[in-house]
């Protein structure tokens, strides 16, 4: 590396609101950990050449060094920065030294940001002028001007990255190029531009008799960039380059051509985004992994394969005892849509799921024939279509295949998936001989346990099966007391929570002998009505319907309430808990309320088999930082909890004559004077204080709980309404630094609750009156977290 400090382009040219520098010293921190050398302030065709490290013994070289000369406009020849113009290569680097703590300027001169005032011109479309033209702002500019060859519509930079300028307040000149700078005193005065017009070829080409001229008093030129330098271009050899001045590669491996241990990769060969030169990067490293291991009589595999990085989080541990079962994590398909075949519960596994409960199926002579249409988007989600669905209604039965088919799929499951856990789900009517035939088959065939669906919601109950056999307790107990007898496995009783007392039908499973319950079946529902008085799904011409099964995160709140239910009455019960996980903190609450393992299918109807690869890891990750108490506590799992960022701004707090007036609000004027008043503050403060650097992350927690280890935390906190401490009162607070002036919590409360909050009619500041009785309400509709 050429520079001082790690990164590239993406240190030195992403501004640090984009990008802050501890982000990418993570990254590079990831490699140092792997064994990594990094030698800095080494420049390629100063201080070596690419030959030159051949010689020297290396099997392998990459080239990424990008392209480090800036394009410049004739119009600006021999122009510098003291007469006001720069080039991005020249602006970006200086604005990221001065604004990133931690970047660089070890034992120097802290560097200053550059000094611009009035009005700036930023020439060129592309992410990098939209980079340059927000740092003008934030570097004093007044005024910002955008200017570019041609439309809008073939502006190159992506779409969100012009988001920030325009926010910014920056002015567009589109179809415009430079034709000539007039100076004043030695210092740009303005800028001469012709109009750009379009010819009938397509091509852009300027009109000499259309001009332009603006006053600006800096130039920033972000037209692109090229190697440039012909020492560089040398070094490089044997590497050869393109008419284009990019590096002659091969684009599937990055391999130069006719040189086979030379590769390079991301601007050098064409890449236009981090991204693509991130995944050149991969790409070459994999083939020239695969050259040195051939070369030394090592065998590769043909497909690229490529490892990911290890971290101590990947090491904690989130399998789950139960019963005599090892689950690998506590992860598994859930009786449903995701297990209907033999084939999909083995994509399952292949994608990480730990166990599976096969789609339930009974006896040939309780066969069974779908309807359709039979699951649909619940109504819960409102107008929202598409991923994402908070509940789905089904009125879908089992398994319409054979018991012969389940239990040769279980069969080779079992001896397929040695280190996964297989549950057949079977289903009978209140009939001994039929549970005991179905349940030993289920054994014979290698089945770990069986799950009992005594809960179907729809369809199965007019047949004296599912709900119709899980709502009374004495047949619960005695359906469990059949199955216990026929075989040896462990089985769980999957229970409904249709009823009123779910306690006693868990009870009565428990009292039959089952090792443990599931909770819960889908909720019987109705999910909406069409205005001709059609309920959805309906089925046939008649346009019929009946009660369905909702799943989804619609359902969480009642699962945990069961689940916990469950756990508190019968402490120790195994419970294999489902209804509405789609998370790795949904997970970890389902844990706490006494669920050893969880399953899920609705996430996966929302999405695909691989959300369990998010759900591992966050599932780790929530463990990993519980043992680092002091930069964990706290997390959800989802965004970091306020204040736990480490990037900070200069305390507003202090600004008396803005933020400390009770009348300042954050909407219209007021919102102005407390932006001017931010910059004010930003402009006077050291961006590279001490107390700007990201904190170290410090040493390895000294125990990382086990995933066994939370089962049930939240139990003892559970507990009737008669033992909540009543004498223990609060009231709302609201965080005026936070606060929107919505207005929200002043109608809610006004209309719904205890007319405790005033709202200002001009600031529109809500102040809280001691009659306020801390219920809460105002606190569930703002809009603002934590607020």
């Amino acid at each position: 590396e050429k520079q001082e400090y790690y990164g590239g382009l993406s240190s030195s040219e992403i501004p640090a609101y984009r990008l802050p520098y501890d982000a990418v010293d993570f990254e590079v921190r990831l490699c140092t950990d792997l064994g990594v050398k990094f030698e800095l302030g080494k420049a390629l065709g100063r201080d070596f050449s690419v030959q030159s490290l051949k010689d020297e013994g290396f099997g392998a070289v990459f080239l990424g060094f990008g392209l480090p000369t800036a394009n410049t406009d004739p119009a600006f020849a021999g122009l510098e920065a003291g007469q006001g113009f720069y080039t991005s290569k020249d602006f970006l680097p200086q604005v990221s030294k001065a604004s990133k703590p931690g970047m660089c300027c070890k034992g120097a001169a802290t560097p200053a940001l550059p000094a611009l005032h009035g009005t700036v011109m930023v020439l060129g479309a592309g992410d990098t002028a939209m980079d340059c033209a927000s740092s003008a702002f934030r570097c004093g500019a007044e005024r910002v001007i955008l200017c570019f060859r041609r439309s809008f519509n073939e502006i190159r930079a992506c779409p969100e990255e012009f988001e920030i300028p325009k926010k910014d307040g920056v002015e567009v000149l589109p179809y415009c190029t430079p034709r000539e700078v007039v100076l004043r005193d030695g210092r740009i005065f303005l800028v001469e531009f012709l109009k750009m017009e379009k010819g009938a070829d397509g091509r852009w080409a300027p009109d000499d008799d259309q001009v332009l001229r603006i006053k600006c008093q800096f130039v920033i030129s972000a037209f692109g960039s090229h190697v440039g330098d012909s020492a560089l271009v040398d070094a490089c050899a044997p590497a050869t380059f393109t008419a284009q001045g990019r590096v002659h590669a091969d684009p599937a491996s990055g391999q130069c051509v006719g040189v086979p241990w030379l590769f390079a990769g991301g601007d050098l060969v064409g890449a236009t985004m981090t991204v693509e030169a991130a995944n050149d990067g991969k790409t070459a490293s994999w083939h020239m992994h695969k050259r040195l291991q051939e070369s030394a009589g090592g065998a590769v595999p043909a497909e690229m394969r490529l490892p990911l990085f290890h971290s101590p989080i990947d090491d904690v541990d989130i399998s789950i005892e139960m019963l005599g079962l090892k689950f690998k994590n506590p992860f598994g398909l859930a009786s449903a849509t995701a297990a209907t075949t033999g084939e999909m519960i083995r994509r399952g596994f292949e994608a990480g799921w730990a166990f599976c409960v096969t789609k339930t199926f009974s006896l040939d002579k309780d066969l069974i024939t779908n309807v359709s249409p039979r699951i649909v988007r619940g109504s819960t989600s409102g107008n929202i279509y598409g991923p994402g669905q908070t509940s789905f209604t089904n009125i879908e039965l089992i398994s319409d295949k054979s018991a012969n088919y389940w239990c040769g799929v279980v069969r080779e499951l079992v001896a397929d998936y040695p280190d996964h856990i297989v549950i057949a789900s079977i289903m009978c009517s209140l009939n001994e001989a039929d549970w005991t035939e179905l349940a030993q088959r289920a054994e014979a065939a290698g089945a770990h346990a069986l799950e009992l669906n005594l809960s179907c919601p729809h369809g199965m109950g007019e047949r004296g099966m599912g709900l119709a056999c899980g709502t009374v307790e004495g047949f619960v107990r005695d359906i469990c007391r059949w199955v216990r007898a026929a075989v040896k496995i462990p089985f769980f009783a999957k229970l409904t929570p249709n009823v009123t007392d779910i306690c006693a039908i868990a009870g009565a499973a428990k009292a039959g002998g089952a090792d443990g319950v599931t909770a819960i079946n889908t909720i019987q529902s109705l999910q909406t009505v069409d205005p001709d008085g059609a309920a959805w799904p309906h089925v046939g011409k008649a346009k019929q319907t009946t009660y369905g099964g909702m799943s989804g995160s619609a359902n969480r709140p009642v699962a945990l309430a069961k689940i916990s239910s469950v756990a508190r009455a019968f402490p120790g019960f195994p419970i294999m808990g489902t209804g509405g996980v789609e998370s790795a903190e949904h997970t970890l609450q389902f844990v706490h309320c006494g669920a050893s393992v969880v399953q899920i299918c609705s996430a996966i109807q929302n999405q695909d088999l691989s959300v369990v690869q998010d759900y591992i890891t966050g599932l780790k990750a929530l463990l990993y930082l519980k043992g680092r108490e002091a930069s964990g506590a706290g997390w959800t799992g989802q965004t970091p909890p306020p204040g736990s960022l480490p990037h900070k701004a200069p305390n507003l707090r202090d600004i008396e004559d803005v933020v400390a007036s009770p009348d300042r609000p954050q909407f219209g004027p007021y919102l102005t004077e407390r932006l001017r008043a931010r910059a004010r503050a930003l402009k006077e403060a050291d961006l590279l204080a001490a107390e700007y650097v990201p904190c170290a992350v410090g040493a390895e927690p000294a125990r990382v709980p086990r995933l066994q280890d939370e089962l049930g935390r939240a139990l003892s906190r559970i507990t009737t309404w008669g033992d909540l401490a009543i004498k223990e009162q609060v009231v709302a607070l609201v965080d005026q630094e936070k606060c929107i002036n919505c207005g929200k919590c002043y109608m809610t409360c006004n209309d719904t609750a205890y007319q405790a909050i005033q709202f200002h009619p001009e600031t529109h500041k809500p102040l809280v009156l001691d009659i306020c009785t801390g219920c809460g309400l105002c606190g569930a509709v703002c809009p603002i977290p934590d607020c």
